[in-house]
């Protein structure tokens, strides 16, 4: 999938009119310019080179970025060199090299899904493997409910924190899919574990769930500033808790025992 193109020329010319070819060394500079020093040097693009090895790759060519993004490797030249998207060049040439936090950050502000690069996204439901919600919360009967909401659905696996830093530690480690998360927690208050959260790029798919029942409007609009995906406010029905876990998750096979259920 390619970026919007509001946001980003994908076509594969994008930039090849100034004569730099990146990191490719296989094409003629435009209208006679002297090669570039990456032409030169003949580094491989790797544009088309698979990406399931970039699970752990911190550091990426543009040819590499350029597969990842699925945009032309010149589109990619052209950002790093307009500083649309950032990084470094190699010592002693001029390769240019992206961060994988850089790289993490330009997908996001260019609509490029972030399953394109392995380790960002978690394993999808279907797959086989577990969707991870994690409820934090101080009131240990909202724990109790999450767990009486999410039993007997095989592919949801809840997870709990009672205190922001405990629900810190807990995201970090899980990169749950979903966060349930009380505003007014004993150490910290919800806006703020949103901040954390979306500070981080290896949770950009997680979805945060605000629940609570003192939240104002005010509080509201800043929670979504923050980025909470949604706001439930106290009491509530299970069947809407129901719908908003569905629809954060994007699986309306989930939870269809509960879209009937009476209020709590």
């Amino acid at each position: 999938m390619t970026a919007h193109s509001s946001h980003l020329d994908t076509s594969p010319d994008a930039g090849a009119h100034s004569g730099d070819t990146g990191d490719t060394g296989n094409t003629q500079p435009a209208d006679g310019a002297a090669p570039h020093a990456e032409q030169q040097a003949h580094e491989p693009a790797r544009a088309g080179a698979p990406t399931s090895d970039f699970a752990s790759k911190r550091v990426f060519t543009t040819g590499e970025a350029a597969a990842i993004c699925k945009v032309s490797q010149q589109t990619i030249i052209r950002c790093f060199d307009n500083g649309r998207l950032a990084g470094f060049k190699v010592p002693g040439s001029k390769f240019r090299r992206i961060p994988r936090e850089e790289l993490v950050r330009f997908m996001k502000a260019n609509a490029i899904p972030l399953e394109n690069l392995p380790g960002e996204a978690p394993p999808p439901g279907p797959s086989g493997a577990p969707i991870r919600i994690l409820a934090v919360d101080d009131d240990p009967a909202m724990l109790a409910m999450y767990e009486d909401i999410v039993a007997g659905e095989a592919r949801l696996e809840l997870h709990t924190a009672s205190t922001g830093y405990d629900a810190g530690l807990r995201t970090i480690e899980l990169r749950p899919r979903l966060i349930l998360l009380d505003y007014l927690l004993p150490d910290i208050n919800g806006n703020l574990v949103c901040k954390r959260v979306r500070e981080r790029p290896e949770l950009a798919n997680t979805r945060v769930l605000i629940v609570s029942g003192v939240v104002q409007q005010s509080q509201i609009d800043e929670l979504l500033r923050s980025g909470a995906d949604g706001v439930l406010r106290k009491p509530f029905e299970i069947a809407e808790l129901a719908r908003l876990i569905r629809e954060l998750l994007k699986d309306d096979a989930l939870l269809n025992h509960r879209l009937e259920s009476p209020p709590r």
